[in-house]
């Protein structure tokens, strides 16, 4: 049975919040500090780190579905060699991005380089072409690079392109496996450092920057050594809630699931209008919660009523590994996926449902150690290879873009991969210009207009609890069908 709904108190609500930004929490002191090991050599896997390499190991031939591209929009003159010595120096200062995967007796490791003497940039220059066709070109040229797979063994697991879209217009896109890179560290770390760097050095000034007071590898060899009685623990309140009967999403319809799951995924971006998305910040304020669990509840409506179902489960991804102090300015991998199992009915008001979900995801986020895979394995009594386990829809909020020294700014998912973890993943990304948004879907399960119709229907939810959050969930209008829920 999932947790009993209590309101949220004022430091509950601070605690999610918290959590949400993958800050710590009450538990992140109960054991003792991350301390440095002797540098070099190999390290133990994180447990997510551990994850995602069973799965590529377990599914071969599958699409490079952890490649991940952040771009970094350059306005401006730039100058490639203080560009270059900015790469080089992050690379040098985090060790996880020089850090390739390799077996000793059969058990993987992290293996170490050192440091390299230079990142060079592959640099591609399309300034001479029609300004209409850059924007093409700049993500055809890009875009095979997210698709060719990386060498896990080898390295690096990184790769830097620099694209001239004009003379004072540069973007640099970088192609990265997730297994050396999370959201917090797409948006947040490298950026920051990448531009108080290139400051820097193109000043003629040495790095700023203090050096790290421990690395990924510090990190995961303490979670090897401490958290396996906190995960006993976890597996059995999570027992709790995902226990019994779980319910499975009936959409889409079975008939055109394929027998195993492809991991093929487009891209398909996605924009809320000023106006509704200034009123469902202010219902968020209003009900004591965030953003992104308006936008959660949002999609949880639709989803019950595209199946039909009291009950959804749809997944998040949870920054677990970073609730340590000593860890928040390190480049790496540190998420876990949870499950949110959501009670919802046709005649449930929309502000109950928010309510509902603000608990439910306050209590995930506490109890977000346990591995996806092993909780799994765990608590389902069979593995079902066409979907994927616990949830096939996924959302969460990309991390803001602090301010930073040049006036660069960086995007996301601009590039398509062609792989995909999960049937949808829905990111919301509350930015500058409003609440915009990317949905990764895989194209063997959904045609192209059934997103769009899907996108559209969301919208037209989130508008109308917006406006009035007592209409129950029944009642709230879909663009997409007369009937409420889209065709088969």
């Amino acid at each position: 049975m999932p947790t009993e709904l209590v309101p949220l108190s004022p430091a509950r609500r601070d605690l999610l919040a918290r959590l949400l930004r993958g800050e710590g929490g009450e538990a992140a002191d109960r054991v003792p500090g991350i301390v440095p090991r002797a540098r070099g050599g190999a390290a133990p896997l994180s447990f997510a780190q551990e994850e995602v390499l069973e799965r590529e190991r377990d599914v071969p031939g599958i699409p490079p579905l952890f490649n991940e591209c952040v771009t970094v929009h350059m306005p401006g003159p730039l100058r490639q060699e203080p560009l270059e010595r900015a790469l080089t120096e992050i690379v040098r200062r985090h060790e996880i991005w020089r850090t390739t995967f390799g077996g000793d007796g059969g058990c993987l490791l992290q293996v170490i380089a050192p440091p390299p003497p230079r990142v060079g940039l592959r640099v591609i220059d399309l300034s001479g072409m029609p300004e209409a066709e850059r924007e093409a070109e700049a993500a055809r040229r890009v875009g095979e690079d997210a698709r060719r797979p990386f060498d896990m063994a080898r390295g690096p697991l990184l790769r830097p392109t620099l694209v001239r879209m004009a003379e004072d217009e540069h973007r640099l896109y970088l192609i990265a496996h997730q297994i050396v890179l999370d959201g917090i560290s797409a948006y947040q770390i490298f950026p920051s450092e990448l531009a108080t760097l290139y400051r820097a050095f193109a000043a003629g000034r040495p790095s700023p920057l203090p050096e790290l007071p421990v690395q990924f590898a510090d990190f995961a060899r303490w979670q090897r050594e401490w958290l396996p009685p906190t995960l006993a623990r976890e597996v059995e309140h999570w027992r709790g809630q995902l226990g019994g009967e779980l319910p499975v999403l009936g959409w889409p319809p079975d008939g055109r699931r394929p027998p195993a799951r492809t991991f093929r995924g487009v891209m398909r971006p996605f924009a809320l209008p000023k106006e509704p998305g200034d009123a469902l910040k202010a219902l968020s304020r209003q009900e004591g919660g965030t953003i992104f669990t308006t936008l959660l509840g949002g999609l949880a409506a639709l989803l019950h009523r595209y199946a039909m179902q009291d009950e959804i489960v749809i997944g998040t991804v949870a920054p677990a590994g970073r609730k340590r102090g000593e860890v928040r300015g390190l480049l790496g991998y540190f998420l876990n996926p949870v499950a949110l199992r959501l009670p919802c009915h046709a005649r449930t008001p929309f502000r109950e449902l928010l309510r509902t979900v603000r608990s439910v995801t306050a209590d995930a986020l506490s109890h977000d150690d346990v591995p996806l895979g092993q909780l799994a394995r765990e608590l389902l009594p069979r593995d079902d290879p066409g979907r994927s386990p616990l949830f096939t829809v996924a959302a969460s909020l990309q991390p803001p873009v602090p301010p930073l020294e040049m006036p660069w700014t960086v995007t996301s998912m601009d590039v398509d991969s062609g792989g995909a973890r999960w049937d949808l993943y829905v990111v919301f990304i509350d930015g500058a210009r409003g609440l915009l948004g990317r949905a990764q879907y895989n194209p063997d399960l959904f045609e192209a207009v059934e997103i769009d119709r899907l996108l559209d229907d969301l919208r037209s939810v989130l508008e109308a609890a917006a406006g009035d959050p007592r209409r129950a969930l029944g009642e709230l209008p879909l663009a997409g069908s007369a009937e409420g829920r889209p065709a088969p």
